[in-house]
C-alpha cells in the first residue's frame, strides 16, 4: 500500500526538467538519461522548450542587469512546477542561492529546485534504483554541490547501491577540478594545471571511470585527461544510475 501510494504521489507532481546549457548542447545523452532515471520511477516531467540559461555566466562576470534578465526569464518558465530537477549542480547553486540578491527579493521557486541526487534522495526518498556497473571509480564532487548545496550525501548513497562499482576514496577527492565557468577561459594554464594535479591521483589508481554528477567538471576533467592519456572513462552519475553508459 505504502508503495502504491508513493507511485500516486510521484505521478502527481508537475515536475520541470532544467537542462544545463552544456548538457543541452554537447551531452543531451545526460539529459535523456535523466527523464530515464525519473520515469523508471514513475515520475512525469515535462521539458519547456523556453528555457534558457540560468545567467551565471554573466553573474560571474559582472553583468548583473543582463543575469538579472535571464533569471527573471527563468522563474516566468518554472514558477508552475512543483519540483524543478537538473542533472547538474552548478545552475541549481546559481538559482537557489543567488537569485534572491540578483533581484532584490525571494522567489518561491527558486527554494524548489534541485539537483538530481538531492531531489531523488531528499524529494522521493529513493536510494538505491537497481543500477549495475561494474569496476572502480572516483567519484569528483563539484565545488558548488560540496558547499553550496546539500553536499555529497545525496550522491554517494545511491551510488554505493550500484552493483559491482567500487568507488575508491582518493585525497583529491574535495579538489577543485579547475573549471570555473569563465575561470577556465580567462586562465587556462592554471585551469589545466589544477585538472592534472586532480587526474594524477586517478591516474595512480588505475581505475575503470571517473564519475561525478556534473557534466561542466567532467567536461574539463576529461579533456585535459585526453591530452594527457589518461585511461579512466568519464561517465556522469545519470548515465551510471540510468544504464546508459554505451
Amino acid at each position: 500500500m505504502g508503495r502504491c501510494l508513493w507511485i500516486l504521489l510521484s505521478m502527481a507532481m508537475r515536475v520541470g526538467l532544467f537542462i544545463p546549457c552544456y548538457v543541452d548542447q554537447c551531452y543531451p545523452h545526460v539529459a535523456r538519461a535523466t527523464v530515464r532515471i525519473l520515469e523508471r520511477l514513475g515520475v512525469r516531467c515535462d521539458y519547456d522548450p523556453r528555457q534558457t540559461c540560468c545567467g551565471q555566466p554573466a553573474y560571474n562576470s559582472g553583468y548583473l542587469d543582463e543575469a538579472a534578465r535571464v533569471a527573471e526569464h527563468f522563474i516566468r518558465v518554472f514558477d508552475r512546477y512543483d519540483h524543478v530537477v537538473a542533472p547538474g549542480g552548478s545552475c541549481v547553486g546559481m538559482v537557489r542561492n543567488h537569485y534572491s540578491e540578483l533581484l532584490g527579493r525571494e522567489e518561491p521557486v527558486t527554494t524548489r529546485v534541485h539537483e538530481l541526487c538531492e531531489f531523488l534522495t531528499g524529494q522521493l526518498d529513493v536510494n538505491d534504483i537497481g543500477a549495475s556497473l561494474s569496476g572502480r571509480a572516483a567519484l569528483h564532487v563539484p565545488c558548488h554541490m560540496l558547499r553550496e548545496l546539500d553536499g555529497d550525501g545525496p550522491i554517494r548513497r545511491l551510488l554505493a547501491n550500484v552493483r559491482g562499482l567500487e568507488i575508491v576514496e582518493l585525497p583529491s577527492d574535495a579538489w577543485c577540478c579547475g573549471f570555473g565557468g569563465t575561470f577556465s577561459v580567462k586562465f587556462p594554464e592554471l585551469s589545466a594545471a589544477m585538472a592534472r594535479r586532480k587526474l594524477q591521483h586517478v591516474q595512480r589508481e588505475r581505475l575503470d571511470y571517473l564519475l561525478s554528477p556534473d557534466m561542466s567538471c567532467l567536461m574539463q576533467l576529461a579533456g585535459v585527461g585526453r591530452r594527457e592519456g589518461f585511461t579512466a572513462r568519464p561517465l556522469h552519475v545519470a548515465e551510471v544510475l540510468a544504464g546508459m553508459m554505451d
